[in-house]
């Protein structure tokens, strides 16, 4: 009788391994740093903070930290994973010379901030020029949503505060550009505030928007080929008036908060007055019918607004609220897009939920807590997450094709950064050998290839 030996191979284990490389996928990142000189960009925006003599380029210790958060890292001693594959990522620098580095930039504050964003706007124009058809901008408009985020914190941290959610922490107001129905996202802006910060405070919204027009290619941070979208927290007369501010003339489809007087005024609506809402392929979606209202609630509003109300057939159990009207779940939008159906602008505004994958994407990449202590180290912090999904959202976009560019940060994580491999030198080169049984060690190989043929930074 054979003995039941369990359900996998027993292995035994040695430490004398040599000449293998782990997380040898992430020499995809690096090499998306090289092609859109993002390394070369952050050095110079960061001369002025490094010392004379030293051994290790701020720029570089920025980029490392970014690398090490976009490989699932969460704190800054998570750098030690580049530091033990020198001959991928080079000489990186111990912790206290990146604690020492960070502090230095904190208090610096808007001024070196402010120089790691003009770098990120230079690097951001070449990575969409480099993806040509790819680009966010290809259909002549950028996208930018607006959203805020709950950072718990577990210790008591400068301007932790309680949260709207009973939670303790903070409530950064981030904007991400939109990649479209085939790709993902990248982050443009990020403003770190206190946990009691205001959902719907238009003073943020402004300056978050701000930070975001001036990330986009100078032709973008005016005029309607740009839109903004976010809930109803910017749906303020300040926030709204700002965007439709003459000489900005910015597109905008921003959530409206069910008032009394809206709810009036869709129990007037005559059946015959209601569209059906569409999917994303054209089709009918059952159970929904939009219409626009008109009258005096737009008065005091900019010229040209749109008030747009969407009428839902509520999921069973859901919970109805006060303003929902006759069984119905309501809820509004106001945009100032003119010449186009009331059922495609209600299906663009409701698109705006790809900023929650965004946003969850940012969770998994650095933005689950803030590491540090005082509010200037954790804005540096925001920055180098930043920096970390910009590089998963570029290298998708100038590498990666079909479903492959839809990967979230941790399915990127286990299917291509996470692939082992062997490294042979010979002939003064050095070759990573991909173990070739590995599931997706084509898709590793045909985005170096495709990187490979990008020009190079001049």
């Amino acid at each position: 009788m054979k003995q039941p030996i369990g359900s996998y191979p027993h292995v035994l284990v040695r430490d004398d391994g040599r000449a293998v490389v782990s997380q040898a996928g992430s020499v995809l990142l690096a090499e998306t740093v090289r092609r859109t000189g993002l390394d070369q960009a952050i050095s110079a925006a960061l001369a002025p903070w490094r010392k004379p003599r030293a051994v290790h380029d701020p720029g570089k210790i920025l980029i490392d930290l970014a690398l090490a958060v976009a490989l699932g890292g969460d704190c800054l001693a998570d750098i030690a994973m580049l530091r033990a594959e020198p001959a991928v990522f080079g000489p990186v620098a111990s912790d206290p010379t990146v604690s020492r580095l960070i502090d230095t930039l904190a208090t610096a504050d808007e001024k070196a901030l402010n120089a790691i964003r003009t770098a990120r706007h230079e690097v951001r124009a070449r990575a969409w020029s480099l993806a040509g058809s790819q680009a966010p901008d290809t259909g002549g408009q950028v996208i930018v949503d607006l959203d805020g985020v709950l950072v718990v914190s577990h210790s008591d941290k400068q301007d932790a505060a309680p949260t709207w959610k009973k939670t303790y922490g903070h409530h950064p107001l981030m904007a991400f550009v939109d990649h479209g129905p085939g790709g993902t996202g990248e982050p443009v802006a990020a403003l770190l505030r206190p946990g009691n910060a205001g959902s719907n405070t238009a003073a943020d919204h402004i300056t978050t928007a701000r930070l975001a027009l001036a990330q986009l290619p100078k032709k973008y941070r005016r005029g309607r080929q740009t839109l903004i979208r976010c809930d109803s927290a910017g749906g303020t007369h300040e926030f709204v008036s700002w965007l439709a501010k003459r000489g900005r003339w910015l597109s905008y489809s921003v959530g409206m908060v069910i008032t009394q007087a809206i709810h009036q005024h869709v129990l007037k609506i005559p059946e015959s007055a209601w569209t059906p809402a569409i999917e994303t392929g054209g089709e009918v979606r059952d159970g929904v019918w939009v219409a626009e209202l008109t009258g005096d609630l737009i008065e005091g509003w900019p010229r040209g607004m749109r008030l747009i109300v969407r009428r839902e057939r509520p999921y069973p159990g859901a919970q109805l609220r006060i303003m929902d009207a006759d069984g119905m779940r309501i809820t509004c939008f106001a945009t100032n897009t003119a010449g186009r159906p009331i059922a495609a602008l209600e299906l663009r505004h409701r698109l705006r939920a790809r900023a929650e994958d965004r946003i969850r994407a940012a969770r998994a990449t650095g933005l689950r807590n803030l590491p540090l202590h005082d509010t200037a180290q954790n804005k540096v912090w925001l920055e180098i997450i930043q920096l970390a999904l910009d590089l998963l959202a570029w290298m998708p976009m100038l590498a990666l094709t079909g479903k492959a560019r839809l990967w979230e940060p941790r399915r990127l994580r286990l299917r291509l950064f996470s692939a082992a491999a062997q490294l042979v030198t010979t002939g003064r080169r050095r070759i990573l050998r991909i173990a070739r049984h590995w599931p997706w060690t084509g898709e590793i190989t045909a985005a170096l290839a495709r990187l490979a043929l990008l020009p190079k930074p001049g």
